[in-house]
């Protein structure tokens, strides 16, 4: 063996890329052990956004780490979960009255996905179907990849999945998803489990808030669970706290994460409706939430959580979204110019676009060469296959995302030449 023994996620070795080294960062910028400075493009993967190392959420998570480090979550409290909390009880939809905490994303769904299926369970009325929409991507745990697409991500692990209802996703003005959506409403699923917006992995597809207004309303007729995962749509990304917010929809079920902590340490949430709660409250010790991780609700995670909640409260956040936001269109309006670019597309501080080629997709050829010429330029830019995006950390200033349009511009002349 040589080199590091370290086994990087969603990285293939065997090309031999380099791999950077970051010491520090700071704002929009990372720092590199040789001396580089690299423009966080894609907030560390969607994470990151009031930028690296937030004074305040730095020195939330200081001082937590000096007084309660960790504590078992099950029967036991601490302040800095009860600020969370209540924190989230203040900011999201008041009908989301239960917060139960978990370590990321992917076990944000999990639960979600539990807490519906126990929820027919313990009210006599057991379901077991989940109806995804095409294309979505919720995690890399078997739950999450089970309700995601089926395909390369995990082909390998076709055994361990359990099979889902499939909703196409929206073509034109949709209506090849709603009457999907309503004729399998109509066989008594579960729960339809939704990104709220924009499905990220997927390629950054967007659709508009009246088609999952419209989604919304076929699974309340049937009485079926709307999860929305807005692991990545949440805390800003769409210009709005929730992208729930713009069509005016309030979920059963809540999946955040990401943004929870401004980026800085791994903590996820699935929030729920009371009568989902109600159905696992018993006297029955057989019919508790059995759910759980060691670091559930960790203090200084938590902490860092709390400072997140304050920022929203007591920072001009939406103000900055919407500056972001105007920014980028300026940013795409330009790239569209470009011979070879398509689908120009843009929701809150999530840009995006598509190169034409003929092996689009995720695996597409591109992919290895973009990433190359944009970590050659200093910029971290992970594409999609064919799709380039940027959603960059909300503190950005100008002269970085005009870099970033600078180097994209560059590199998409390179490959589509």
């Amino acid at each position: 063996m040589t080199g590091s023994a370290i086994w990087h996620p969603y990285t293939q070795h065997g090309l031999g890329d380099p791999v950077p080294q970051v010491t520090h960062a700071m704002g929009a910028a990372l720092y590199t052990a040789d001396g580089r400075r690299v423009i966080d493009a894609i907030s560390s993967w969607w994470v990151t956004t009031h930028g690296h190392c937030h004074p305040r959420i730095v020195e939330a998570i200081r001082a937590q780490a000096g007084a309660l480090d960790q504590l078992i979550f099950a029967g036991w409290t601490h302040a800095p979960a009860e600020r969370v909390a209540a924190g989230l009880r203040a900011m999201m939809p008041e009908e989301l009255t239960r917060v139960f905490f978990s370590d990321s994303g992917s076990t944000s769904v999990e639960v979600a996905l539990k807490m519906a299926l126990g929820y027919w369970a313990h009210t006599g009325r057991p379901r077991g179907r989940i109806l995804v929409l095409e294309h979505s991507y919720h995690g890399d745990t078997i739950g999450a990849m089970s309700v995601g697409e089926r395909g390369v991500f995990n082909a390998p692990y076709e055994p361990l999945l359990f099979d889902v209802g499939c909703i196409p996703f929206p073509l034109g003005d949709g209506a090849n998803t709603l009457e999907a959506l309503e004729a399998a409403c109509r066989e008594g699923p579960a729960a339809f489990i939704v990104e709220p917006l924009v499905l990220g992995a997927g390629g950054m597809k967007m659709y508009p808030p009246a088609l999952l207004a419209a989604m919304a309303e076929i699974c309340r007729r049937h009485e079926v669970l709307l999860i929305a995962d807005e692991v990545m749509t949440g805390w800003g990304r769409t210009g709005t706290l929730l992208a729930c917010e713009q069509a005016g929809v309030v979920p059963d079920i809540l999946c955040i994460a990401k943004g929870l902590t401004g980026g800085s340490m791994p903590l996820a949430v699935t929030m729920a409706r009371e009568e989902i709660f109600m159905a696992h409250w018993s006297t029955d010790r057989a019919k508790m939430f059995f759910h759980s991780s060691s670091y559930t609700a960790n203090p200084i995670a938590c902490a860092a959580a709390a400072a997140n909640i304050t920022i929203w409260q007591e920072e001009p956040v939406l103000e900055r979204l919407a500056d972001l936001g105007a920014r980028q269109q300026a940013l795409l309006d330009r790239l569209a110019l470009l011979p070879g670019v398509a689908a120009v597309r843009r929701c809150g501080t999530i840009a995006a676009l598509d190169l034409e080629v003929p092996d689009g997709g995720y695996m597409s050829s591109l992919a290895p060469r973009l990433l190359t010429l944009f970590r050659e330029a200093d910029v971290l830019l992970r594409p999609l296959g064919n799709t380039i995006y940027v959603m960059p950390p909300y503190c950005i200033d100008d002269t970085d995302l005009s870099r970033i349009g600078d180097v994209i511009e560059m590199a998409v002349r390179i490959v589509l030449a």
